[in-house]
């Protein structure tokens, strides 16, 4: 019996590495679909700079909403420097954790909270991390805080493009969008500018721009003084081509608010800068529901209600093929997740199977959800970067039995067929990467 070399026993632990690694993405990624499956709306708030009031922004659209009767989130992946405890009155607040559920803390009836400074042992307490201990982190917010059903998950993110703001739109390809905050300031504004070309290099939509300290409103004459010059926001949006939310002056009263922990738009209900705050709300929702992506419109003869969800099951002898890239055709379903009901249906060609075709061909249908047997981990990323969601291990049966089963909640997941660590596919290591 031919003896294994050191190489080649190493070969197989790296390899049965990697396959583990990759089941245990593939499981988180699953746990996030499942928790996000119930929120309706999701929403990243980010900044190209520090200091221009983003949390602030976060803390009071969130307040706003939940005042509003909405059921809403604020998430906070600020790990080194979480101020959102802070600017609610939550520091003396921890989350529960219960097995591997984390439970938020509640704000009201209608606001949850999760944020690092509710795990931290006190507020001055610094977090010493690196780049994939934050991605970790991120990563367990998102698959085990039990928000249960939300109209809205406002996300405040720490400013800049870096890990944080990286991790979360990575790990929610599929969300609404973000809003980003600047100062009328050129320096903050040439920030934005990057901000807004990175939201576009991950397929992230920016739902609109806000200018925060916009002008200050004397108390005693009334008259508006532009401190940071303005109109910074509304210009660059302009030039950028995305969406103007509005604008937010400044305020001694956002100052004490922050510094209390009681939000302003709950002190100072019926002020100027409290009604910005619903103007941006209004206008954001607005935007919400009318933008619709581009790639999108390519297809609406077909799909009709933007609104409609579409998923994309690739097909073989009428069944689903167990292999993503190597199906003869793609069935397309609308369906209406509310009504759980299946709208149309559709058999097209598959293009074909060149490495990287696949994604943006699918992305250029409309389609938003793909269920699949299996596929590599470089189509994941692929889809991931067009903002499809990929549910994966699903068996062989119908196009329309696999889809009502999805809509119905019981539809069976087993392992991804296509973990190339342990070569399960019989093919060659790229041939599901399309």
């Amino acid at each position: 019996m031919k003896e294994e070399s050191q190489g080649d026993i190493s070969s197989k632990n790296h390899t049965h590495c990697q396959t583990d690694r990759q089941k245990q993405e593939i499981t988180d990624s699953q746990d996030i679909f499942a928790r996000m499956n119930r929120i309706k709306h999701i929403i990243l708030v980010l900044s190209g700079k520090g200091g221009v009031g983003k949390s602030t922004v976060a803390v009071n659209l969130a307040v706003t909403l939940a005042e509003a009767g909405k059921k809403v989130g604020l998430l906070d992946i600020d790990i080194h420097g979480p101020s959102i405890p802070q600017m609610l009155n939550l520091t003396k607040e921890r989350l529960n954790i219960t097995g591997e559920v984390l439970i938020p803390a509640n704000y009201s009836q209608n606001l949850k909270v999760v944020s690092m400074g509710l795990l931290m042992g006190g507020r001055d307490e610094a977090v010493i991390w690196r780049g994939p201990l934050k991605m970790k982190i991120i990563k367990q917010f998102l698959k085990d805080a039990d928000w249960g059903e939300l109209d809205y998950l406002i996300i405040d993110s720490p400013p800049g493009t870096g890990d944080e703001p990286l991790s979360i739109a990575q790990l929610l390809p599929h969300a609404d969008g973000a809003v980003i905050v600047t100062t009328p300031q050129e320096i903050s504004v040439a920030d934005v500018r990057r901000c807004i070309n990175f939201c576009r290099k991950l397929s992230l939509k920016t739902l609109g721009v806000i200018e925060n300290m916009s002008g200050f409103i004397c108390p005693t004459c009334n008259t508006k003084i532009d401190i940071f010059q303005s109109g910074g926001g509304r210009k660059m949006s302009e030039e950028m081509g995305v969406p103007f939310l509005g604008s937010i002056p400044l305020d001694k009263g956002l100052v004490d608010a922050c510094d209390s922990g009681k939000p302003y738009v709950q002190q100072f209900a019926g002020t100027e800068t409290a009604k910005a705050f619903s103007e941006i709300i209004a206008q954001l929702t607005s935007a919400k529901t009318e933008n619709t992506d581009i790639s999108k419109d390519k297809s609406n003869e077909m799909k009709g209600d933007s609104q409609t969800m579409r998923i994309a099951l690739p097909i073989a002898n009428n069944k689903l093929c167990a292999h993503f890239g190597h199906c003869e055709s793609f069935a397309l379903i609308d369906v209406d997740e509310q009504n759980k009901t299946i709208e149309h249906s559709a058999l097209i060609p598959s293009p074909g199977h060149q490495p990287g075709l696949l994604p943006p061909w699918l992305r250029e249908h409309g389609v938003d959800l793909v269920i699949t047997g299996g596929m590599g981990m470089k189509a994941i990323d692929l889809l991931s970067a067009q903002g499809i969601k990929v549910v994966m291990g699903a068996s062989e049966d119908s196009p329309e039995r696999l889809v009502q089963s999805y809509l119905e909640g019981s539809l069976v997941i087993g392992e991804n067929i296509c973990d190339h660590g342990e070569h399960i596919c019989g093919h060659d290591e790229h041939s599901c990467d399309h």
